[in-house]
């Protein structure tokens, strides 16, 4: 199937370049949707590093973190590359007082895992201004050692280790944890230890309007074939405790994983979905209940993943997410207040200057009542990965 990306849990197993049809044509910025693109901007970028997947908050006084996940850059080494499971990768975070004018260039330490590199710090910011933040690590195993390991998720030597959380309650200075969250029923996947590897994703966890949490993670419930489903849970103590509540997505054929989750206006809960074996089309999802339960799964019919909503003053939604098929960049749709016209929203090409698939996972937050930031990883003709974004304008927007 053309034009189809891979996919295990952070890594890239084949990327190609196909054109989907009709991608040339798309407007830039269409007038209807009454965003217009001020600049495109540089917020780190170190040669000897490899910085990707972030995730972006605006604090209460108007200053903006970025979290990312930095590793070394290989080819830096003299090595022939660079990959997504790195024994060296850490957690970082860079700030910004200024509305994206100017960011600090020495990253502040999240956390480093103790047994192995750390991926995708996805944060949210909860009612009372404290910051949650999720995360998954790879463990670094000598190769007869992770032979030995039954039930391990393996690439190469590298066994995953599952998620975590941490928190910070002053402004991303000091952090917490990490929380290791429960295993989803029916985890397949062993860790180091022999136990079903702790929940994870990457995505927006949402926190909702009666202030539980509700995170909608990845599981595997079988050794063969090995592929990912989607499962929600939620926390009613700010993500120190968690339940399983329901299913969100699974199919005989296709891969659900890389969740983030918005609720709407009237409470229902979407989830939008990456997906494998599917030609990389988006998958959607919806809780109309509150999370008791899941409507079946629908394609969104376009490409692209992963996805970040984030509700505009006027109460649109704006779903940003990565475009990995030439001309590779960053993609967005403008919804309406309830998500229902995501198969049918203009889309907008952000950026379409990347120089090959390895970019993306964007994540948006609000500058002020008429301008928007969107950050993603990004790289020019195969260079080192660093950590961009786009200013988006608008007219006046009304709640």
């Amino acid at each position: 199937m053309p034009g189809r990306t891979k996919f295990v849990y952070g890594f890239i197993i084949v990327a190609c370049s196909a054109v989907t049809a009709g991608c040339a044509e798309q407007s830039h910025v269409p007038s209807s949707i009454g965003l217009k693109k001020e600049a495109d901007i540089v917020i780190y970028q170190d040669d000897k590093f490899y910085s990707a997947f972030p995730s972006v908050v605006r604090r209460p006084d108007g200053e903006l973190l970025v979290a990312f996940r930095r590793a070394p850059e290989r080819r830096a080494f003299g090595e022939t590359g660079t990959s997504h499971t790195d024994p060296n990768s850490y957690l970082v975070l860079v700030r910004s007082r200024d509305n994206g004018k100017i960011w600090s260039q020495t990253p502040e330490l999240i956390h480093a895992h103790p047994f192995g590199g750390s991926q995708d710090p996805c944060m949210v910011q909860l009612h009372d201004r404290s910051i949650l933040c999720s995360s998954y690590g790879w463990a670094l195993l000598q190769p007869e050692a992770a032979g030995k390991l039954k039930g391990a998720f393996r690439h190469g030597n590298f066994v995953f280790l599952g998620g975590y959380l941490l928190r910070s309650m002053d402004d991303g200075h000091s952090w917490q944890g990490p929380i290791l969250p429960p295993a989803v029923p029916g985890e397949s996947t062993l860790g180091l230890f022999g136990q079903p590897v702790p929940a994870y994703n990457r995505g927006a966890m949402c926190d909702g309007k009666d202030e539980r949490l509700y995170w909608v993670v990845a599981a595997n419930n079988s050794l063969s074939p090995r592929k990912t489903e989607t499962h929600l849970l939620i926390s009613s103590d700010k993500g120190n405790t968690w339940q399983y509540s329901c299913p969100v997505a699974r199919d005989e054929k296709v891969t659900f994983n890389e969740t983030s989750l918005y609720q709407t206006p009237k409470s229902d809960l979407v989830a939008f979905m990456r997906t494998a074996d599917f030609d990389d089309h988006t998958a959607v999802a919806r809780s109309v209940d509150g999370g008791k339960s899941f409507q079946p799964w629908q394609d969104a019919g376009f490409q692209g993943h992963p996805h970040y909503a984030l509700r505009l003053p006027d109460r649109r939604v704006l779903l940003v997410y990565g475009y990995r098929h030439a001309p590779f960049g960053i993609r967005a749709r403008v919804l309406d207040a309830e998500c229902a016209n995501i198969a049918t929203a203009n889309e907008i090409v952000l950026r379409d200057d990347g120089g090959n698939g390895d970019l993306g996972y964007p994540w948006a937050t609000m500058l002020s009542r008429n301008r928007v930031l969107v950050v993603y990883y990004f790289n020019i003709g195969n260079g080192t990965r660093h950590i961009a974004g786009t200013i988006l304008s608008s007219g006046p927007m009304t709640e």
